[in-house]
């Protein structure tokens, strides 16, 4: 890996895209500790324990990068353009139109992702006035005034502010996509949780018991292992190709593979549970500020710590594993591919049986892929239940970290075999 990094350095045209990805970052880390207009931010500072006793505003505030937390410019982070992404992937089974724009390759592609951004400001501004809200509640709590002079004015000037902060996160996400390395989405939430590691490496130190500190490294790159080892695993199928003629020309036959990864879906299935998972205790939050108790039951029906709540993500990761899954592997058009370029599996016919062939072969390694991503996710609830001891970083975050880190070093590789490749051609 330090290899890479090095190599990379030494080539102008991806040392300026590390650079680039490395400067956008930059930014939307200090964007993350600038406060909106009209906050206090003494009183943000005040209220900051709520998040001890909110867990799930806890964890949207680790995917903020600790904005949230203090009603910064970027407090929503990037969890709205998630959540439309989510939704438009769903419509998309259900909607004809829909699903007849996906097939129509980079125009149709387009055009959703169009659809994907304005229901993001739609759900940025709804999620912007329900914070304000909410915050506006911990203000009786903690005895301040987040908002001074809590006018219609102000909360419009809030609202707007998270709303364009947000929109201006998804623009960064899209140049770090286009001219930078790695995806940026992928990279913005990675840069959220990697900013806490320094608080995560405090809490574990300073944590009195002494087994916990001794064992918890041994726990987390054991965790890190198996993570990089299911991530990287595949099955390969062997295809075959056979003699064609091509013009006056006769191809030569080959044999290759297809590689069917255990884990198609990467981390996306375990970033679509965890924005899922938060939507009730946070609706909760804010209709139960009229009802004392709804709040606090569904907050703590909720709450990351409880089975409730790791079943629900489990259920919602293996479904987002497969949905997924489907989405960006088709085993009727690879069928279809392999036909057209006289490609066959040895022992099954094309067409037909070959679909067949690849959807159940990808059933089988989809399964114990999305059960994998449920088991990471909830180790460290089934441990804090086991020994009450507090992990600062959750399965969640870990499968993120890894396997955006993991990604954005295939990239790096791949840029750097392609410059290889042309220095040896010239």
């Amino acid at each position: 890996m330090i290899a890479t990094i090095l190599g990379a350095f030494r080539v102008k045209e991806i040392r300026t895209k590390i650079i680039f990805t490395a400067v956008v970052l930059a930014l939307y880390r200090l964007g993350t500790h600038i406060p909106a207009p009209g906050i206090n931010s003494a009183a943000v500072n005040a209220i900051q324990k709520n998040f001890g006793g909110n867990s799930v505003l806890g964890l949207l505030n680790l995917f903020s990068g600790g904005g949230l937390g203090r009603i910064a410019i970027f407090a929503l982070g990037i969890m709205p353009y998630i959540t439309a992404s989510i939704i438009l992937q769903l419509l998309t089974v259900v909607v004809p139109s829909l699903e007849k724009l996906q097939k129509e390759g980079e125009v149709g592609q387009a055009r959703i992702t169009q659809y994907t951004r304005y229901l993001t400001v739609g759900l940025a501004f709804a999620q912007s006035i329900g914070y304000v809200f909410l915050f506006r509640s911990f203000e009786k709590q903690a005895g301040v005034d987040v908002v001074a002079n809590f006018t219609l004015a102000k909360v419009f000037l809030i609202v707007i502010s998270l709303t364009a902060g947000t929109v201006l996160l998804m623009w960064m996400g899209e140049l770090i996509t286009q001219r930078g390395i790695g995806n940026g989405i992928s990279l913005l939430i990675f840069a959220s949780i990697v900013s806490r590691i320094p608080s995560g490496i405090q809490s574990w130190w300073t944590n009195p018991d002494q087994v916990f500190r001794v064992i918890m490294p041994f726990i987390v790159v054991g965790v890190v292992a198996a993570i990089v080892f299911v991530q990287e695993g595949q099955r390969r199928i062997p295809i075959q190709y056979a003699k064609r003629v091509i013009g006056r020309r006769m191809t030569q036959g080959g044999q290759t593979y297809l590689p069917l990864r255990v884990n198609m879906a990467g981390v996306i299935p375990v970033i679509f549970a965890a924005s899922v998972m938060a939507i009730p205790p946070t609706v909760g939050q804010l209709l139960g500020q009229n009802r004392k108790n709804f709040a606090t039951d569904v907050a703590s029906f909720f709450a990351p710590q409880s089975w409730h709540y790791v079943l629900g993500e489990t259920i919602f990761i293996i479904l987002f594993t497969y949905f997924y899954t489907a989405v960006t592997f088709n085993p009727v058009d690879q069928a279809e591919n392999l036909k057209k370029y006289g490609g066959f599996i040895p022992g099954v016919r094309p067409g037909r049986p070959t679909a067949e062939f690849l959807d159940r072969i990808l059933a089988r390694l989809t399964f114990p892929g999305a059960l994998f991503l449920a088991a990471v996710a909830a180790l460290p609830t089934v441990l804090i239940n086991q020994t009450s001891a507090n992990f600062f970083f959750g399965g969640t975050s870990i499968l993120i970290v890894i396997g955006v880190a993991l990604d954005t070093m295939k990239q790096l590789e791949a840029q750097l075999m392609m410059r290889n490749y042309e220095g040896f051609l010239k």
